[in-house]
């Protein structure tokens, strides 16, 4: 299994721990030395983006195709435009774009892309014949060598040694089968999130840190894990983006238990909201405020209101 894929979680309902990703997934870009434009491309068949350089004197827009190294072998990649802040990549993960796509080339794309579907019953009869517990996802063959992917799920390991020699023997090229991990699922099928939008991870971004419960709790949101997990079965992606805004913003901000004197009376603040900068507080004599934010400040380390 790919080390770039996450493992699939543990589906208990109520167990918060197991909805959260493991460390191990993308962490923030660091250290970057970039000689020239970086252009931010994408892969039709899996959704996952990747950043290259160019040759000199090619011009590159969004839209056009290219030739370029994945970590499967060359293969053609969409592209989305330069890349002013790279996100989750290290220097190594960098490549150099081959070419430009020709119009013969796209030709090409669409047959191959015909050459997948059909691929598709043949995989699903060739598992069944071998009885293994394997949901295949997609399949996919390189632009540039003949090489075929094929991506699937399944809640156990499984041992397709034998189905490889099979499809070997079908398609007369080299095989890869890869189990893929929930999020990776929805990354690669795509579909609509909680809000009404596509996935983040299929349309936005599949670059993201990990993604754990202080995000949550740091942004108010209930602990319920139907409300805050996305179809996939883990945390919602976008409480990922989201949490830097948060975390700058509460650091202007005083803490919800924090007590303070105001007009003769003490208070305890029972809420705060970030994004509409306002702080409820309740007094000892029963009082209940709602207060802008813009009217606390601090002194001496002592959080106070005018």
């Amino acid at each position: 299994m790919s080390d770039i894929f996450e493992s699939d979680i543990d589906n208990e309902a109520e167990n918060l721990s197991s909805l959260e990703d493991s460390d191990s997934e993308v962490s923030e870009s660091e250290n970057l030395v970039i000689d020239g434009p970086l252009y931010h491309l994408k892969l039709g068949y899996s959704c996952e983006t990747l950043y290259a350089k160019v040759p000199e004197k090619m011009n590159l827009k969004s839209g056009d195709y290219v030739i370029t190294p994945t970590r499967y072998g060359k293969d053609m990649a969409l592209v989305l435009g330069q890349a002013k802040k790279p996100m989750g990549i290290k220097q190594s993960d960098i490549v150099m774009i081959d070419r430009k796509a020709t119009d013969a080339d796209i030709k090409r794309l669409e047959e191959l892309k015909q050459k997948e579907k059909d691929a598709f019953p043949v995989f699903k009869e060739k598992v069944a014949n071998h009885k293994l517990d394997m949901k295949l996802i997609e399949a996919h063959f390189l632009f540039d060598e003949p090489k075929a992917l094929f991506f699937f799920s399944s809640e156990n390991r499984v041992d397709f040694r034998d189905l490889v020699k099979d499809l070997v023997s079908i398609f007369k090229m080299r095989i890869e089968l890869r189990q893929i991990g929930v999020r990776d699922e929805s990354r690669i099928t795509g579909g609509l999130g909680v809000c009404g939008r596509p996935f983040c991870c299929h349309s936005i971004s599949d670059k993201l840190r990990p993604v754990s419960i202080k995000m949550a709790k740091d942004q108010n949101l209930s602990l319920n894990s139907m409300k805050i997990s996305g179809q996939c079965g883990r945390l919602l992606c976008c409480l990922s983006y989201e949490f830097d805004w948060y975390n700058e913003a509460r650091r202007n901000l005083p803490t919800e238990g924090l007590r303070i004197r105001y007009d003769g009376t003490d208070f305890k603040i029972t809420e705060v909201n970030p994004l509409t900068s306002m702080v409820k507080m309740i007094g000892d004599d029963g009082r209940l405020l709602e207060v802008n934010a813009k009217r606390f400040y601090k002194d001496n380390n002592y959080w106070k209101i005018n």
